[in-house]
């Protein structure tokens, strides 16, 4: 059986990630993966930014802003290999938002059949639910999907409240919303509140 190499060269990450050469330089200028020169100047990477590449995309593909992501791996300073409890700490810090999106889009696939009560009267539903625009007195958008009035199923379910908390929600805890973490590096909290990872210092 062969070894997989520690380090990858910027063509080899392009390849098995599936991601440019151009992106990869540019995730590097944003300080979302790192790497290191040879002596003839060469960039090598440690084979586990394949992994925070892989989660660039995914975050990318359901809408997360890159900002947000480099938020999240700066917890981590760049001589550390995140673990699998590391990874699992980050995807909660998304839960609540990754949640909403997923509301989003089974609303938009399950009701938008119906009258949303956005003020178009223009489904037949809608001067029966939505008579006269009266829902429009309640703000505006479509007032049935925002929780306006809870006559959708799949609307009135979501308006419960969350069994879980987004990491470093309460403001109450001195800590950013996100995850807990403090500008200008320090220590970031996990969800419970306890100490996680180092972070280094400076790095925003």
């Amino acid at each position: 059986m062969s070894e997989t190499p520690p380090e990858l060269s910027v063509g080899d990450l392009a390849a098995r990630s599936g991601v440019s050469v151009s992106a990869l330089h540019f995730y590097e200028k944003q300080g979302l993966i790192s790497s290191r020169r040879t002596s003839g100047n060469q960039r090598r990477y440690r084979r586990d930014m394949l992994r925070r590449v892989a989660l660039i995309r995914m975050a990318q593909g359901v809408g997360i802003p890159l900002a947000n992501v480099a938020e999240i791996l700066s917890l981590f300073p760049p001589d550390h290999i995140p673990t699998r409890k590391d990874w699992q700490r980050m995807s909660e810090c998304w839960k609540e938002e990754l949640d909403e999106r997923v509301r989003r889009l089974l609303q938009l696939r399950d009701d938008f059949t119906d009258c949303i009560g956005c003020g178009c009267m223009s489904i037949d539903r809608c001067p029966l639910i939505n008579p006269g625009d009266e829902l429009g007195r309640q703000g505006p958008g479509p007032r049935r999907l925002m929780g306006g009035v809870r006559g959708l199923t799949r609307a009135r379910a979501a308006d419960q409240p969350s069994s879980g908390t987004m990491c470093g929600s309460n403001p109450a805890s001195g800590a950013d919303p996100l995850c807990g973490s403090k500008p200008g590096g320090g220590y970031a909290l996990d969800s419970c509140g306890s100490t996680a990872v180092e972070a280094a210092p400076g790095t925003t």
